[in-house]
């Protein structure tokens, strides 16, 4: 049976001699160690003085001390400075017939083995004592490494508050993004309101607009319709005035021909009425006609200078409307050009205001996704941590007992050797087979288990 303690993960392996020969290899600094025995294995009867049967040392030696035929005890080499000696009954040990022979051999050299194995004895258990102040110090180390870097250690448990500031300042960058958005959403609804408020203004102005357009179109009708009228006045002026000078000459010439019909020297005496005078009815018809026609003019030059005034006073006023009309179509135009301008800025400043914030999330949602990958990988480290550490903690446990188990085979082996001299006549054969059985998986221990078989033979 071999036992193999490493510093880092404590593995046991066995190895079962072939006569019960045990062999304890590798205790924390890989010292080898060796007890042999023969039909009995284990240490010698006694430490100090007596007969040491079944202990393997460097010189062969004869367990005669009153056995007959000379028992005697091959050579078992000492390897190297290991401390390792091995005893295989087979070819290390012959018993012979019978009681009472050779028992001198041993006589001249007892005193010097058995101050040999005294000493070989000792060391052995000085390096026992120092093994296993070696294992308590691996354990110490193991412990102090447990609780420095194992779970739930303060040196090791990771400080998420840095992260936690950074997913704090993310959010808020996230809720001021969002805000923002809000406003500038509440922007372009402020815009588009002004802009169907222009609109309806616009239009209002347009139909306006169209009105007065209508009503001067009409008021140039009036205005032609006065034109003609104040052309047929202007011809029927003409024609009085014709007429008047037509009459005017008639006149005259009547007056001529009266003037020239009366050079004659007549006398002619009537008793007679007096008869009318014809060229004062003339005179005051045309002084009546006269007064009549200018009258007339004037009246139809002061109702003419009338209308054209009041035209003009219209049209001058409609000029004035429609020049007042024209600059505050041309504002309007002006403030819709500006207003549409702005609304295209405002739209582009948006697109790109979008696209930056887009940019912007989705950085900082893959900064989110990076940092959540991140904690569940230190979660993952995490578990897998406790898990290695419960199973390095079960392999500690089950070696405890392992090395308690040998250690009470150990004592059970010393205090077999006592009751060896005594059965000596019945010369038997105990074979121990210890089976450990390890599970690896990834070069970690899963399991361990032991299997002990104990296999007697009499000869």
């Amino acid at each position: 049976m071999s036992v193999r303690i490493s510093s880092a993960s404590r593995r046991i392996s066995s190895y079962v001699g072939g006569d019960g020969g045990v062999k304890l290899s590798s205790i924390g600094g890989g010292s080898l160690h060796g007890f042999g025995g023969g039909s009995v294995a284990g240490m010698g009867s006694c430490y100090g003085a007596g007969v040491c049967s079944g202990f393997g040392g460097g010189a062969g030696f004869g367990g005669g001390a009153g056995f007959g035929g000379g028992a005697a005890f091959g050579s078992a080499s000492l390897g190297g400075g290991s401390y390792g000696a091995s005893y295989r009954s087979s070819s290390a040990m012959a018993l012979g017939g019978g009681f009472g022979g050779d028992s001198v051999f041993l006589a001249g050299v007892e005193k010097e083995t058995m101050q040999n194995l005294n000493s070989r004895l000792a060391n052995y258990l000085e390096k026992v004592r120092s093994l296993e102040e070696a294992n308590a110090e691996l354990e110490h180390k193991i412990r102090q490494w447990y609780e420095k870097n194992g779970p739930g250690a303060p040196g090791v448990t990771r400080d998420y508050s840095k992260y936690h500031q950074i997913i704090e300042d993310l959010r808020n960058q996230i809720v001021n993004v969002t805000i923002d958005s809000a406003n500038v959403v509440l922007q372009i609804d402020n815009a588009r309101l002004a802009a169907d408020d222009f609109r309806q203004k616009f239009e209002n102005e347009l139909f306006l607009r169209q009105s007065v357009e209508g009503d001067i179109n009409g008021l140039r009708r009036v205005l032609d319709d006065l034109t003609m009228n104040r052309s047929d006045l202007e011809a029927q002026l003409e024609s009085l005035t014709e007429e008047l000078a037509y009459l005017k000459k008639n006149h005259e010439e009547e007056i001529n021909l009266l003037r020239s019909s009366s050079t004659g020297d007549v006398t002619v005496e009537m008793n007679a009425a007096p008869g009318i005078d014809l060229t004062k009815l003339l005179n005051d018809m045309r002084a009546q006609y006269e007064d009549l026609a200018e009258q007339n003019r004037r009246e139809a030059e002061e109702q003419f200078h009338k209308m054209v005034r009041r035209t003009k006073e219209e049209i001058h006023s409609a000029k004035n409307e429609l020049t007042e009309l024209r600059r505050n179509i041309q504002s309007l135009e002006i403030e819709l050009q500006s207003l549409l301008a702005k609304k295209a800025s405002l739209e582009g400043t948006l697109a790109e205001t979008e696209g930056n914030y887009s940019h912007q999330l989705a950085q900082l949602q893959l900064q989110v996704s990076s940092i959540e990958e991140q904690l569940q990988q230190i979660r993952s480290e995490t578990e897998c941590q406790n898990s290695e550490y419960q199973q390095l903690l079960g392999i500690k446990t089950r070696l405890e007992m392992e090395i308690e188990t040998y250690r009470r085979l150990l004592d059970g082996e010393s205090y077999s050797s006592h009751d060896s001299s005594s059965e000596q006549h019945k010369p038997t054969k105990t074979r121990v087979v210890k089976t450990i059985v390890e599970e690896l998986v990834d070069g970690k221990i899963v399991s361990s288990q032991v299997k002990s078989i104990e296999e007697k033979a009499t000869k």
